[in-house]
């Protein structure tokens, strides 16, 4: 089943002759419970894709569908309201709320919405990132692998159709990097999250099902791990059939 989808996404920032093409024609097609990483030099434009698939900005043409619903058609208001609930972020900077504890910063999104969180749900999550023993401390009494942990947990409360992570290790020591690779592996693998991750590392891509690359904001190959087949086409990612993903 298709989650995410967008249709030949391209963002121009600028104008006139100080003109810059971020992305450039990007069609992308994700499957419910995939992990896709995202990869590419600085400057290549995949984070610009990730804050269009979030919401958080608009592209200048072209389409972006997520659990059935076209992000172009929100409005400012509606956009937060959606990406609260149906889009999980997580960034390199934690952004977590350093005057709340961990429990109320993972809860935010809910207590924003006033809404009661499913507290087996809850439990199951802070007990899978191994942080159930820090939760009323506060994040300046943790570690920055406890906090990537935290912020983790906020972005999956509410169950998002998609969580995004761009470059989530990047501010973290290789020990910590590689445990946070392995926890979103793990809420794909239990919790049967859909993760879109944005990396200039290609040892952690290939922790991913499928590798999409990014070269001058387009698409130039995508793979499944441990294929030999590859599609490549320039400005959009062909998917390979879903059957062969499995």
């Amino acid at each position: 089943m298709e989650i995410l989808r967008c249709d030949n996404i391209k963002k121009v920032f600028g104008k006139g002759g100080n003109q810059v093409t971020a992305l450039n024609g990007i069609s992308l097609s994700v499957e419910k419970g995939e992990f896709v990483a995202i990869v590419g030099a600085s400057g290549s434009g995949k984070s610009t894709l990730l804050h269009i698939l979030g919401s958080v900005d608009k592209p200048t043409c072209g389409t972006v569908t997520i659990d059935g619903v076209d992000l172009g058609g929100l409005n400012a208001t509606d956009a937060a309201i959606f990406r609260r609930r149906k889009v999980g972020l997580v960034y390199q900077f934690y952004n977590l709320i350093p005057t709340l504890t961990v429990e109320k910063n993972i809860l935010m999104p809910m207590l924003l919405d006033k809404r009661k969180p499913d507290a087996e749900y809850f439990k199951r999550i802070v007990k899978t990132l191994g942080i159930e023993d820090k939760l009323e401390c506060l994040p300046s009494q943790l570690s920055g692998g406890q906090q990537q942990r935290t912020a983790v947990a906020r972005a999956l409360i509410y169950r998002p159709a998609v969580l995004l992570a761009d470059e989530p290790t990047g501010n973290l020591d290789r020990k910590n990097g590689e445990e946070i690779i392995d926890l979103l592996k793990l809420s794909n693998h239990n919790l049967k999250q859909t993760i879109l991750l944005i990396t200039h590392d290609e040892k952690i891509a290939l922790q991913a099902d499928r590798v999409v690359t990014i070269e001058d904001g387009q698409i130039v190959s995508g793979h499944l791990h441990g294929s030999a087949e590859w599609n490549a086409c320039p400005g959009g990612y062909q998917d390979i059939p879903v059957e062969k993903r499995r």
